[in-house]
């Protein structure tokens, strides 16, 4: 059997997508129909690097703190 399996998120492609969508819409020479399909892609892409970037810093706290070099971080949920 094959596992259904999405790839990796990659983070630097989606960041290079999302400038890429922001460039075009500021162009203005998208219709109107195009720049909602550009914007709603270019929100799912920020949340999925919201999200990257959220459990990446939340690693980065547990490795710090399996050797017990700093104190808890707080993270600010903008939500």
């Amino acid at each position: 059997m094959t596992k259904n399996k999405e790839a990796p998120f990659d983070f630097e492609k989606a960041l290079e997508e999302l400038e890429e969508l922001v460039s075009s819409m500021e162009d203005g020479e998208l219709t109107l129909e195009d720049s909602l399909q550009a914007f709603e892609k270019g929100i799912k892409l920020t949340r999925e690097c919201q999200a990257a970037l959220k459990k990446a810093e939340q690693k980065v706290q547990v490795l710090i703190n399996e050797n017990g070099d700093t104190e808890d971080l707080e993270l600010e949920d903008d939500e």
